[in-house]
């Protein structure tokens, strides 16, 4: 089982239309959601865009931030759908995912065993802690 995390703490998983592998998706047209892993190359995806309504990314480990890149590279593109990052992310990567572009975070149970939803929430006020905002505003002073 899983545990999904948004700025509210853990929640409900309200998705329920499944996630096509990015190598499936040359045969479908009509894909609303996608799995990508963590060596994803987004660009070929751009055609694709436009239908689809969520991209679940893989974090293997806690260690592999390519998953960032990848969803801040999605943004860029243009696409404005859901974005979950799936797997070993950890509470003090949450503010990192949510400014890359990620909309909420799906980890396995054990790792919310170990890191309960109060360490989530202490990271939820990921927009007041930018610290390239605060040394912008130094430089300025």
């Amino acid at each position: 089982m899983t545990v999904l995390v948004n700025d509210t703490g853990f929640v409900a998983d309200d998705w329920t239309h499944g996630f096509v592998a990015e190598f499936e998706t040359k045969a479908a047209n009509d894909v609303t959601s996608l799995d990508l892993a963590s060596d994803a190359n987004p660009t070929h995806l751009a055609n694709l865009l436009a239908g689809v309504e969520m991209i679940r990314i893989d974090f293997p480990n806690s260690h592999d931030g390519r998953g960032f890149t990848i969803a801040r590279q999605l943004r860029l593109m243009g696409f404005t759908g859901r974005l979950r990052a799936k797997g070993q992310v950890l509470a003090d990567q949450y503010a990192m995912a949510r400014r890359s572009g990620f909309d909420e975070v799906e980890i396995p149970d054990d790792l919310a065993a170990r890191q309960p939803q109060d360490q989530w929430l202490a990271r939820a006020n990921w927009q007041a802690h930018d610290y390239q905002s605060r040394l912008r505003a130094q430089a300025q002073n």
